[in-house]
Formats: structure tokens, C-alpha cells, sequence
């Protein structure tokens, strides 16, 4: 048999929160995992693009 998703459950990755790179950064501050310094920064496209999404609710 197929494997079948469930509807409405939510992604979540090894830090245990959901998928999405604001709760990822905000996850790896909490827990202290660093990495090294010239994979730490976001670019300023990408977080940029992340401001625009900020408080919209999904339908």
C-alpha cells in the first residue's frame, strides 16, 4: 500500500519546531548551536523576502 500523508499535520525538523527558516534561527538561538562564521549570516535577499511574509496568516 501507499504510504498516505495526514492533512493538517505540520512539519517539523530535528530542532523540533516547524519548518521555516525564522523558527530555525530562533530554535538554534535557544538550544546554542553554533556554526561557523561564514555560514551564520542570512542573505539579504532571503530575509528580506522573510520581512514581507511577516504576520500573514495562511488561508
Amino acid at each position: 500500500m501507499a504510504a498516505t500523508k495526514k492533512k493538517g499535520t505540520k512539519k517539523r525538523n530535528k530542532l523540533g519546531v516547524k519548518n521555516s527558516l525564522v523558527n530555525n534561527i530562533n530554535a538554534r538561538k535557544k538550544k546554542g548551536t553554533a556554526r561557523p562564521k561564514r555560514k551564520k549570516t542570512v542573505s539579504r535577499k532571503s530575509y528580506s523576502a522573510m520581512q514581507k511574509n511577516w504576520g500573514k496568516k495562511k488561508k
